[in-house]
């Protein structure tokens, strides 16, 4: 299957190409590249896949597209915080342009549309004894989230016999990968554990997170390419593992049992989150051919662990631009690289 990946370059990006093209399948990247390094690792990956006309999300048209038959869409404003960076430009990026993709998709006759959606549309789930499935309500609680929400109804009236759009919600995100993050809960406090002997909790570590290691998101966007499109047409997909539900005071605690040594600071200085949600993934494992995510949060801080000491990071580059995606964004503005549009400057 010719298939184009935006976000290809990005934290997960790489996996899923490896991932798809391991498989046999023909993939083209499309990315902006505002958070690429050219270090090997990731060189390398990008190397092996097709280079897309244009570099933006936004300057995609049908006539482009043709002769692709499935897109993955990962390019985005990543996560919250970067969602509040202009609220704005969140919508013309991860709704607008996603929009404007998924039609020109159809158009040009792509059969299926991959979207990356997340589990954050839940929100303040409210009774967290329960499991959410796909069909609780939504209640995003944030600009990204809403983003997620609002591409997930409107890709959903696109659907027709010949173009298929599914989104997989997924869990937040963790482990190792070529364009390493630590922006990311699990990620973070692993970094802070094994630099300063602290795991700092911002929040009181009530709130609940379901977890995926970024191995298993790629596996999951491997299963739906597989899966046959009258199954996964319109319909959402939480991606992750039910174990892996953890309120983030727990997840400390894991992170502290692979530390010896290291101790848990909750400092409460963001207060309370509304975010708080615990996720079933039973739909995903029963209707997606062949989806059996792997790796636990325990498994993913052990592997974190043993790649900060491996690259002998400290504190200083954890926490660094290069890994910190909103950090990075800023930099960018910062220094004249990027306008406000969150596009190249042209000197």
């Amino acid at each position: 299957m010719r298939v184009l990946l935006t976000g290809h370059l990005g934290y997960v990006g790489p996996m899923v190409s490896q991932a798809l093209m391991m498989a046999g399948h023909d993939v083209t990247g499309l990315d902006s590249g505002f958070f690429f390094e050219p270090d090997g690792q990731c060189l390398a990956a990008a190397d092996r896949v097709g280079r897309f006309p244009v570099s933006d999300v936004r300057d995609v048209t049908a006539e482009s597209l043709k002769g692709i038959e499935a897109i993955v869409h990962l390019a985005g404003l990543s996560n919250d915080p970067m969602g509040e960076l202009d609220p704005a430009l969140t919508l013309a990026i991860n709704q607008t342009a996603t929009l404007d993709l998924a039609r020109c998709a159809r158009a040009a006759g792509v059969e299926r549309f991959v979207f990356a959606s997340s589990c954050s549309l839940y929100g303040a789930a409210g009774d967290t004894a329960l499991m959410i499935d796909e069909e609780a309500p939504l209640h995003p609680v944030s600009a990204y989230a809403v983003s997620k929400a609002e591409c997930e109804r409107e890709l959903a009236a696109l659907a027709s016999l010949d173009f298929a759009p599914v989104f997989l919600r997924f869990a937040t995100a963790f482990g190792v990968s070529p364009r390493m993050r630590f922006d990311l809960v699990l990620n973070n406090l692993v970094a802070w554990a094994r630099t300063t002997g602290e795991i700092r909790v911002l929040s009181d570590g009530s709130p609940w997170r379901p977890l995926v290691h970024v191995s298993d998101m790629a596996h999951a966007i491997l299963c739906v390419l597989n899966t046959p499109a009258d199954i996964v047409r319109a319909r959402a997909f939480n991606i992750g593992r039910d174990d892996n539900n953890l309120t983030v005071a727990r997840i400390a605690e894991i992170v502290a049992a692979q530390i010896p040594g290291s101790r848990i600071v909750i400092t409460g200085e963001t207060g309370g989150d509304p975010r708080s949600y615990r996720v079933s993934f039973a739909r995903a494992r029963r209707d997606l051919v062949g989806f059996a995510p792997r790796w636990t949060v325990a498994d993913g801080a052990a592997e974190i662990d043993r790649w900060i000491v491996d690259q002998g990071l400290a504190l200083n580059d954890v926490m660094s631009p290069r890994f910190v995606r909103l950090a990075q964004l800023k930099q960018h503005l910062a220094c004249g690289r990027l306008d406000s549009a969150l596009r190249p400057v042209r000197i």
